[in-house]
């Protein structure tokens, strides 16, 4: 099995992408630690609304926190990604620009309009060499969040997740709009560092769950489908199985799945043979969620198609949403094993924005 061979495993993790998973927990204390002082003008913490421009890896982590913290959050969050600013952007809103390398050319594009219209903008971004994003944020005098990335040797965005998440986090939570203590942190890293060891490729295909989720969905048109504080989730899931593993995937969300996705099993035939749903099941969802998802799940056995289910463990949302992250970075990583690619090399992405350019 090419899984429990590390001499494949090296051949096509050629840029430490298996590191870069294994450092989730470290990357959330080493953001945490690096903007302690970090600090926001008083009237930032006026703000009625946030609008958050993003692109890729670079916007994962809000997707998450925006649906982690449904019920907490009492300011709207926008997540866009794009050339253009909203409407409701106004001096009553918080702007985020968020960009790993600082230099992604859609949020940059909006700062001076969001100036403009006196949006309180902030800015979250690697410390990078010819970072544009902090130099114009030195240039502006505008206050942000500022990671190192060397936890994340891959260099790729969307494995550096600890630093996007928790970097953002770290921004709502100096501005009183999320409150996480710092045994709640502590114990989700500790969490994260020990969880680790039942997944690492040391550890064979019999006794690894992220190994047998990988090969059940080799070949296979991946339907993810999930609910409520994992959302986000689902998102990020999707993304690293199309960039680790080179393999489309899309996702559902109940309930609004139940009233279309269930007729549209039947056809093509070839759906028996080709689909894979995996379910995510949290005994945290509201109990008729979870009667949903069983009886979905039913329903596509009885379509005769492929189903698999993920059981979320932790005792709350917090560390469910992380075991959730952790077992979708180690899945992808090993699915990309088993298709022979780069888990790190995202071809078509860098061909398009060279013809972009």
């Amino acid at each position: 099995m090419i899984l429990d061979n590390q001499n494949q495993l090296k051949k096509f993790d050629q840029n430490q992408v298996e590191e870069s998973i294994g450092l989730l927990g470290q990357q959330i204390a080493q953001v945490i630690t690096e903007n302690k002082k970090a600090s926001f003008p008083a009237e930032y913490k006026k703000c009625k609304k946030v609008v958050f421009n993003g692109m890729g890896g670079s916007h994962l982590g809000i997707g998450l926190i925006k649906s982690l913290f449904a019920d907490i959050l009492k300011v709207p969050i926008d997540i866009i990604s794009g050339y253009n600013v909203p409407a409701q952007v106004d001096k009553e809103t918080l702007y985020v620009i968020s960009s790993y390398s600082g230099n992604t050319e859609e949020p940059l594009s909006t700062f001076s309009e969001a100036k403009k219209r006196g949006a309180k903008i902030v800015f979250i971004t690697a410390n990078h060499e010819k970072n544009d994003l902090l130099t114009l944020a030195k240039k502006h005098q505008l206050p942000g969040i500022i990671f190192n990335t060397n936890l994340n040797p891959s260099q790729q965005p969307r494995l550096g997740l600890g630093y996007a998440i928790f970097g953002a986090i770290t921004l709502f939570q100096k501005l009183g709009m999320i409150k996480i203590t710092e045994t709640e942190i502590k114990k989700l890293i500790d969490f994260l560092n020990n969880n680790n060891r039942l997944f690492v490729s040391k550890l064979p295909m019999i006794k690894n769950v992220a190994k047998k989720i990988a090969l059940s969905m080799r070949d296979k048109q991946i339907v993810l489908v999930g609910a409520e504080f994992l959302v986000g989730n689902l998102e990020i899931f999707r993304n690293q199985t199309c960039e680790n593993s080179k393999t489309l995937a899309q996702y559902l969300i109940l309930p609004d799945a139940n009233h279309y996705a269930l007729e549209g099993l039947s056809h093509p035939q070839s759906n028996k043979k080709e689909l894979i749903f995996i379910f995510i099941h949290s005994n945290l969802y509201h109990p008729r969620i979870q009667k949903r998802m069983a009886l979905t799940e039913a329903i596509i056995k009885k379509n005769k198609i492929k189903s698999l289910s993920i059981n979320l463990s932790r005792p709350n949302k917090l560390e469910q949403a992380f075991e959730l992250l952790q077992i979708s970075s180690w899945t992808t990583f090993y699915l990309s094993i088993l298709n022979q690619v780069n888990p790190a090399t995202i071809k078509w992405v860098d061909w398009f924005k060279k013809q972009l350019a």
